[in-house]
């Protein structure tokens, strides 16, 4: 049997988001999301954001889980709505694990993007076992960058990823780890 054809197992949780992964039949939902011009504007535009380009990038998230990364649909617990992806990948050939999210717009400037990436970033460092983690944005993307920062992230320059030119950030665990340590002694 097809592992990837079972069913989809919750990856993380965190406060307000449960983090299942995507299955083939997510693929419609996928599709309609990110064909959604505030989303695809972010996401590379058309060229990348397209029912024949989404079919193919599903199969690369679908290998990822063997991994233990991989985009995953992230689910409003409160409702079980489906409302972004998000998850860790491999940034192209170029070693790093990224950290990466898409919401649908009607969650935007709630505090969900910045939630799941630190729920991420855990994840990475202290499930996996990751010394570095990587976040790219397009420059236009205000809102995606800002959450890096808030989450700790240094700016590393201008890249190009993906065909496109991006902003670069990164963090390492020891300076995740104070971070969370900062924000536990605040408690």
């Amino acid at each position: 049997m097809d592992h990837r054809k079972a069913i989809a197992i919750t990856m993380i949780e965190t406060e307000r988001l449960k983090m299942r992964q995507l299955t083939r039949g997510d693929l419609p939902w996928l599709i309609a999301m990110r064909s959604r011009p505030e989303v695809y504007k972010y996401l590379g535009g058309t060229r990348m954001q397209n029912a024949e380009s989404i079919t193919k990038r599903i199969e690369f998230y679908l290998d990822c889980y063997e991994k233990g990364l991989g985009q995953c649909v992230m689910i409003w617990k409160e409702t079980g709505e489906q409302i972004g992806c998000s998850g860790l990948q491999p940034l192209e050939d170029t070693g790093d694990i990224e950290v990466g999210y898409s919401l649908q717009p009607e969650f935007w400037r709630q505090g969900i993007g910045y939630e799941c990436a630190l729920g991420w970033l855990d994840h990475g460092f202290n499930q996996l076992g990751l010394e570095r983690i990587v976040a790219i944005a397009v420059k236009e993307n205000v809102g995606s960058w800002k959450i890096m920062e808030k989450c700790g992230m240094h700016f590393e320059g201008e890249q190009e990823h993906y065909g496109l030119p991006v902003l670069c950030y990164a963090i390492e665990r020891a300076e995740f780890d104070k971070i969370v340590g900062a924000k536990a002694n605040r408690s």
